[in-house]
């Protein structure tokens, strides 16, 4: 059946994939499904439980929750009303809360359990005009839970909700999501079911599996990323097992042992060097074997065969080490999708020589969000790329490399604020991605900076700090780093170590072991660590853009600081007033 709307796709899983286990979640020890049936069944009452508060068609209700079927099924039931989903990351802070409450004219919040509650309550309360209902998912005391929406749902007459749903049109406005607010007041944009089942139809060849597989959902929904990867997934008519926690992330892949996940190059990042740190505990003929594999698996290349010999001793490395990476993650994962990032090529070359396909990918919330991909097969993937540009999908380069892309993916534009959609998109309907790029090989694009995060030194010379942190960050004693220099004569850098890395070299070293992270960062010694860290991870860029100068700072940036945005993006502008005096000593 043809799917137009997103909550066609219940009707269509209904018949012709009505699997038992849609959507599992862990309760109480146990991973407890819900059936295609169920989850259809679920949606319709809450949408008849919506309609009884007088939700209807434009009404927008928000959600703010962790990844749970409850998440679903209630952006199924608000979708089937012609109601607009707003989802809210759950780190926000409380003003960007209010501030969205106000934008979008959220008239129902649903929210997942006290403390987020808590902090609805301090939002909506300065608020002359806030939400008039707030459910939460866990049952709490003294607040109306979701299974009392169901309920009101459920007790209502059924009749009229199909000519409800007929109503709902493609183009129909299917949710507000609010940027991360890298550059400022958080900004909705607006996105219709056209928009993400048009992304999700051209990707339906990326995962090229059959029905009944395991997909572990772990990315926040209120992400366009994981969320569209959900419309995916049940597209494909696949399955989809919340993990617990992204601590716990380790635990279910081995109990679950799901066929694809999406991540981050983070999440990738500390699975490799917990890998590489463990193997660095091996003693003898095992740590040698270790070394010996994983040096393998650096030199990979997916578009270059490297002859019989190398090819002879990977299958061996894979036999003896690699098929251990693989068990540690299941032995079932056939793809891990990452994006919201740049990989670390040399992620992308050991998991894919130790048999792991990473496929990255490259897209914008204003997107829907996929412009880019790779391709299941090695051929379709080139290390350092985020793939061809999708099928469906029209890219081209401005005169100064900044990516324009047109597609019916396009969102509709941001809400309440023309002047900001006049400025991304032009009048012939390309979107201004703000990504500087270049096509390599003539299909594979690559994304080389950020337009506005380039600046330009008292020389003159422009520095794109992007290659430069992503060099950096490739370090096992680099968490977090961020290049500064705007109107400087050099470029420099605040730098934060990675301290549990940056403990045991200190050990070896003999340095005392109670030092703190800041009088460790302090140290003569660690401080000549870094210098020339940067100075070997930099020497191979231009003169002017090599970094002389490092800050190392000891606390963690974070979404809670507000250092970070919830997709934990730098943001940039905060970081340099945080350190307005550090960065100011690094160029006295």
């Amino acid at each position: 059946m043809e799917i137009r709307r997103t909550f066609d796709l219940l009707a269509r899983l209904a018949i012709t994939t009505p699997q038992a286990d849609c959507l599992v979640e862990k309760k109480a020890g146990t991973w407890q499904p819900l059936s295609a049936a169920q989850v259809q069944a679920q949606s319709n009452h809450v949408s008849l439980g919506l309609l009884q508060l007088g939700i209807g068609h434009g009404d927008k209700v928000a959600i703010i929750s962790a990844n749970r079927p409850e998440w679903v099924i209630a952006d199924f039931g608000i979708a089937q009303l012609g109601a607009v989903s707003v989802p809210m990351y759950p780190t926000i802070t409380v003003q960007d809360y209010r501030h969205i409450f106000q934008d979008a004219g959220v008239r129902v919040v649903l929210v997942e359990n006290k403390k987020l509650l808590s902090r609805v309550q301090e939002a909506v309360e300065a608020m002359p005009n806030g939400p008039e209902h707030v459910f939460t998912f866990d049952k709490l005391e003294g607040a109306r839970s979701f299974v009392e929406l169901l309920a009101l749902g459920e007790a209502a007459d059924a009749v009229g909700l199909e000519a409800l749903k007929a109503a709902v049109q493609p183009d129909d406005l299917l949710t507000l999501i609010y940027t991360s607010g890298t550059t400022g007041r958080p900004k909705g944009v607006m996105l219709s079911h056209r928009n993400l089942l048009y992304n999700c139809e051209n990707l339906t060849g990326y995962l090229p599996l059959p029905a009944g597989q395991k997909a572990l959902s772990f990315l926040p929904l209120s992400h366009i990323f994981e969320r569209t990867a959900t419309l995916l997934y049940l597209m494909l008519g696949f399955s989809i097992w919340y993990a617990e926690s992204v601590e716990r992330i380790a635990d279910n892949l081995r109990e679950v042992q799901p066929q694809v996940f999406t991540t981050v190059p983070r999440l990738l990042e500390k699975i490799y060097d917990k890998i590489v740190a463990k193997g660095q505990e091996l003693t003898g003929a095992k740590r040698k074997l270790f070394d010996w594999a994983l040096e393998l698996g650096l030199r990979y290349d997916t578009q270059k065969d490297q002859g019989i010999w190398y090819n002879t001793q990977l299958a061996l490395a894979n036999k003896l080490v690699f098929s251990k990476w693989r068990e540690a993650m299941g032995g079932q994962v056939h793809y891990i999708v990452s994006g919201g990032g740049a990989l670390q090529p040399r992620l992308a070359r050991v998991f894919w020589a130790a048999g792991i396909r990473v496929m990255e990918g490259y897209g914008m919330t204003e997107t829907s969000p996929v412009i880019a991909a790779s391709l299941p097969e090695a051929s379709g993937n080139l290390i350092g790329a985020v793939g061809p540009v999708i099928p469906g999908v029209e890219v081209k380069l401005a005169p100064d490399g900044e990516i324009l892309t047109r597609s019916p993916s396009v969102m509709q534009g941001y809400y309440n604020r023309p002047d900001l959609t006049a400025d991304t998109i032009d009048a012939d309907g390309w979107l201004h991605t703000g990504d500087i790029g270049e096509l390599v090989q003539g299909r594979f694009l690559k994304i080389t900076d950020r337009k506005k995060e380039m600046f330009k030194t008292s020389n003159g010379k422009y520095i794109a700090p992007q290659p430069l942190e992503s060099r950096l960050a490739e370090s096992p004693l680099v968490e977090q780093v961020m290049v500064v220099g705007e109107g400087q004569k050099y470029a420099a850098c605040l730098l934060v170590p990675a301290f549990a890395e940056l403990r045991a070299w200190a050990k070896n070293h003999n340095l005392p072991a109670d030092l703190s992270d800041a009088a460790l960062a302090a140290h003569a010694q660690v401080q000549h660590l870094y210098d020339q860290l940067v100075h070997q991870a930099t020497a191979a860029f231009a003169q002017w853009e090599q970094i002389k100068k490092v800050a190392l700072v000891p606390a963690l940036w974070s979404v809670e600081s507000g250092e970070l945005t919830p997709t934990l993006k730098v943001k940039r502008k905060v970081v340099s007033q945080n350190y307005q005096q550090l960065i100011e000593g690094l160029y006295r």
